[in-house]
């Protein structure tokens, strides 16, 4: 069991991870043109606005609840209310701001969400929409959720993404939620969860579970955190997946809360 001063560390160090991706994603949507913003990705149709809305937004309800749990709930209770769709809701929330407004706000916001995190008591438990969660899981579905959502903007602008080994946290996000992506559909979840081996973008090797496994996925990291956030089709990827149990997990794996989504049809995000 880690002491309150390790964990504080790990947390500074997750929080360190966070807004390397953050810093990662406002250097790319400052490639932007004025035209860009209105670019229609391959996620759901959104725009490269949407897209950076969304997230910002989130971001929103992050602060809202490291600042108080009564009003994370009251602003759920009005995002209910209102009856719109997200997208909608938050350009209403936004009101009638242009692209480079957007990224102004949306990283004075994620600093600001930082700083927070980086100061939050490690024990805290911050109320969610979904189940509630520690500062470090919080960090970590931030981080998830900023790179990839950014895979839809460099996909539609076709740049070439560099990677860190900071994904190593995405990839264990993707490890952890093996279960939640069966009882998220109601299935029944595999006795036995696939052995991981995943070469990180240093060269590292990074396993998880049980390497005598007849169920086992192997290959890029990168691919594999693709997979589970449901960037790319596990077809689209090298990834060797071996075993009925491995098969069915990277069919429907999620690693994010919400009802089950199905991933990109095979070459629609390749």
């Amino acid at each position: 069991m880690m002491s309150q001063t390790d964990e504080q560390s790990t947390l500074l160090t997750q929080v360190a991870d966070l807004r390397a991706e953050g810093d990662e994603l406002y250097g790319l949507l400052g490639t932007l043109s004025e035209a860009d913003w209105s670019e229609t990705t391959t996620f759901k149709d959104w725009t490269i606005y949407d897209v950076v809305a969304h997230l910002h937004f989130s971001d929103h309800m992050g602060v809202t609840t490291l600042a108080s749990g009564d009003d994370f709930k009251a602003l759920m209770r009005d995002i209910q209310a209102s009856g719109l769709p997200m997208v909608a809701y938050t350009r209403r929330w936004l009101g009638a701001i242009d692209g480079p407004q957007l990224k102004a706000r949306w990283r004075d916001l994620f600093l600001e969400m930082c700083d927070r995190l980086g100061a939050a008591d490690p024990d805290l438990r911050l109320t969610w929409a979904g189940p509630g969660m520690r500062p470090r899981m919080f960090v970590t579905a931030r981080q998830m959720e900023t790179w990839a959502h950014a895979w839809e903007i460099y996909d539609r602008l076709g740049v070439t993404r560099a990677h860190s080994d900071r994904i190593f946290n995405i990839a264990t996000i993707g490890v952890r939620t093996f279960g939640w992506s069966f009882t998220n559909r109601k299935l029944e979840v595999p006795a036995e969860a696939p052995y991981v081996r995943l070469k990180s973008p240093s060269g590292a090797i990074w396993e998880w579970n049980d390497p005598s496994s007849e169920n086992r996925i192997q290959g890029d990291a990168v691919a594999f955190c693709q997979v589970v956030t449901q960037v790319r089709n596990v077809a689209d990827t090298d990834l060797s997946v071996s075993g009925e149990t491995a098969e069915r997990w990277m069919a429907i794996a999620q690693c994010f809360a919400g009802p089950p989504e199905d991933p990109p049809a095979p070459g629609s995000r390749a």
